[in-house]
């Protein structure tokens, strides 16, 4: 062989190792994309940390964001496919989706807790001044929600079961949307409502509204979850996990700076600052800032699922007839994600 064969060859080679070194790169920089459908809720923030923070980057994933008003058009989205994955409460129209095979919570998001501020239960300034001062009092008013079969619609019913009386003894008030819920309570068209509170304190603080109690004391439950399609959970399950981890990351990040007794005050700005990108993108910071920090909720560390709670939820809506009575725990939840109690 001749020297220059050898380097004719050698050259070849150090070609072919470059080509399969920039393949193998462009292969590493490759991401899978995935839309997350959400509110824009203080309590579904620890996605939007994660974004902000890199952590889905990490996970090689490129996150984007589908906003929606109310939580059960999250659930179809999810199960079409137009989501990747939902941040919503249980409800009757996820429960559903899950009965046909569609979709399946894999993490629990929100948790009511008693010592940090959840779901306020308001009145109207009308009713109030009519009488409505207390929650057990909303028996024989009427109550915004945004469907049938919402977690407004279950919480309802906590308070109700709480307090000895019937939901048929509350006026429920199916008003689609959460802005048209809070319209509706400002103008005096419904006596009373259950809102987060990043919308209810600002609404209370500014003299709109009168603050009645809150849900911890009556129902200490898993608010909202993280679903997926079972699509993804049996052919894309290395992404499922993948989100799942920035997600945790994200939870954790904000339960640390935006539930610290003493947070460090860089620490919250930036964080809220964050936050109010995506809950109040139309308000200048200045505006958002408080009812962000106001309305921080504690969210499930590790995304862990009290599933218990799911069962209890998805047995109420079976009862109310919303669900068909066939489903199982296992048809809607998967738990193998992350930890259950």
């Amino acid at each position: 062989m001749t020297f220059a064969n050898m380097t004719r060859r050698a050259w070849l080679a150090g070609v072919a190792g470059l080509s399969l070194l920039s393949a193998t790169a462009a292969t590493a920089q490759e991401k899978d994309d995935v839309v997350l459908g959400a509110l824009r809720f203080t309590s579904h923030a620890a996605g939007f940390v994660a974004y902000e923070k890199g952590y889905f980057d990490e996970e090689n994933l490129n996150v984007s964001f589908e906003f929606f008003q109310a939580a059960q058009p999250i659930a179809v989205a999810t199960a079409s496919g137009d989501v990747d994955f939902g941040l919503a409460g249980v409800t009757g129209g996820m429960m559903n989706l899950a009965e046909k095979d569609a979709v399946r919570i894999v993490g629990g998001v929100l948790h009511e807790k008693k010592g940090v501020d959840g779901m306020m239960v308001m009145a109207s300034n009308q009713a109030y001044e009519n009488g409505l001062d207390t929650v057990p009092e909303i028996k024989g008013h009427s109550m915004a929600m945004t469907q049938v079969g919402s977690t407004f619609h279950y919480m309802t019913s906590r308070i109700a079961d709480a307090e000895g009386f019937d939901i048929s003894d509350v006026r429920l008030v199916p008003l689609q949307k959460v802005g048209a819920m809070v319209a509706a309570l400002k103008s005096g068209q419904v006596d009373a409502m259950i809102m987060v509170p990043h919308i209810a304190k600002p609404l209370v603080e500014s003299g709109a509204a009168k603050e009645l109690g809150w849900l911890y004391d009556y129902a200490e439950y898993q608010i909202s979850t993280l679903f997926t399609s079972v699509d993804n959970i049996e052919n894309n399950r290395d992404m499922v996990e993948r989100f799942i981890r920035a997600y945790a990351k994200g939870i954790a990040e904000f339960n640390r700076v935006m539930l610290a007794e003493n947070p460090d005050p860089a620490e919250l700005d930036e964080m809220t600052r964050m936050i109010a990108k995506y809950v109040a993108p139309d308000k200048p910071y200045e505006e958002a800032m408080a009812s962000i920090q106001m309305g921080a909720m504690n969210l499930n560390e590790g995304l862990a699922l009290n599933m218990t709670d799911v069962a209890a939820q998805m047995q109420w809506f079976k009862d109310q007839n919303l669900v068909d009575s066939d489903l199982a725990v296992d048809q809607l939840v998967d738990d193998s994600f992350v930890e259950t109690y």
